[in-house]
């Protein structure tokens, strides 16, 4: 082994070494630093638009770095203080109504069924009282709570201090790649060693394809929000259109989904309104679903990036899979890269070996002449 070959070896292992050390290294921020590159790359069109009045691209950046973060903590802070009024009121709500009021109440309304009248008769034989049995349980469940509560309180609060410490990350990233993200992008594709051609081709298909998905899943939760908030307005829930914009925010998360919103008010109806209007809700939710999720969504994100359906089902669901919500986008991004790569081994190598076999031998044998008057000259 000559010394060349020494240093190209060493080079390399030294190389992938430091590589594995940079992915420790960032391994703990990966997530807020990839939603802040898929964020950057959808608001950079914003940017693109911005820039032509504001002429500072650092300016632009700041702009609209500060949009998106209170585009974030605004609502939050928001729900958050709705969310505590509404618990502060159902603990006044709690305390003014008798423990055993209540247990008698329910029990009551359980002897009305015919199920829970057969079961008290069945209790009563064997000496047991339903009221008793109720508020037993009531107690337990109450002590399980307080239980849960003191022992993951501390848990929650430190999930929330993660979140704002990863929050900042992902904005502090997004404000850099708005300002210098080309310089990075072309960077990288320079350090790409392929031809012009095939880097355009597997750089494009990135770019088609995340464009693709979030398009398509901006779409079907736009849908979603007005299907079922048409369905709440017929069904007289209240505060129907705030509740339609929940739903369609609720659609762009990749885990839960709509049904983060239609389930409670399903409960909501079923409580207030009674069995038809949930089941209706149900049906209404069901029918939405199986529409975009099947039809819709498929046929937006399949526009653009030329893949079948069954290879985007796959890398949804795969994505989801191996990455957690990022995945939704990381996965088809893989198999639209994956396809790319195969199109340029086709065309690199395939084909040019196939023109070799297939080429005709009189065009062969007057290359060969023309190559042999030429080094005559």
């Amino acid at each position: 082994m000559n010394r060349e070959r020494i240093i190209v070896v060493f080079f390399f292992a030294f190389l992938a070494l430091i590589t594995y050390e940079l992915y420790e290294l960032l391994a703990p921020f990966l997530t807020p630093i990839a939603w802040a590159i898929l964020l950057a790359f959808l608001v950079h069109p914003a940017l693109t638009a911005l820039n032509g009045i504001v002429r500072n691209r650092t300016g632009c950046a700041i702009i609209l770095t500060v949009v998106i973060a209170l585009g974030v903590i605004l609502p939050a802070t928001w729900l958050s203080a709705r969310l505590l009024h509404e618990v502060q009121t159902l603990y006044t709500e709690i305390s003014t109504v008798s423990p055993n009021s209540g247990v008698h109440s329910l029990s009551d309304w359980i002897r009305q069924t015919h199920l829970g009248s057969t079961g008290d008769r069945l209790l009563e034989r064997h000496g047991v009282r339903l009221e008793d049995e109720m508020q037993t349980v009531a107690l337990r469940a109450a002590k399980a709570t307080s239980d849960y509560v003191v022992v993951h309180s501390g848990a929650a609060a430190s999930n929330i201090a993660s979140f704002v410490f990863h929050f900042a990350i992902a904005l502090l990233t997004f404000f850099y790649l708005l300002r210098d993200g080309e310089t990075y992008y072309e960077a990288l594709r320079d350090l790409t060693p392929l031809h012009e051609e095939d880097k355009a081709a597997i750089f494009d298909t990135l770019r088609l394809t995340l464009s693709s998905v979030m398009r398509g899943l901006m779409l079907t939760s736009l849908l979603d929000g007005i299907a079922l908030g048409a369905g709440y307005f017929i069904l007289g829930v209240p505060y129907w259109a705030l509740l339609a914009l929940a739903t369609a925010a609720a659609g762009l998360l990749p885990i839960g989904g709509t049904a983060l919103i239609w389930v409670p008010i399903t409960i909501y109806l079923f409580v207030e309104a009674g069995f038809g209007s949930a089941v209706a809700m149900v049906a209404w939710a069901a029918a939405t679903l199986v529409v975009m999720d099947n039809f819709v969504k498929p046929a937006a994100m399949r526009h653009g990036t030329n893949l079948p359906t069954l290879a985007l089902f796959f890398g949804l669901a795969g994505g989801i899979s191996a990455y957690g919500p990022i995945g939704i986008f990381a996965g088809p991004a893989l198999i639209a890269v994956f396809a790319a790569l195969l199109r340029v081994y086709r065309r690199t190598y395939i084909s040019e070996s196939t023109l070799a076999k297939t080429a005709p031998p009189q065009l062969d044998l007057r290359n060969r002449r023309r190559r042999f008057r030429k080094g005559q000259r």
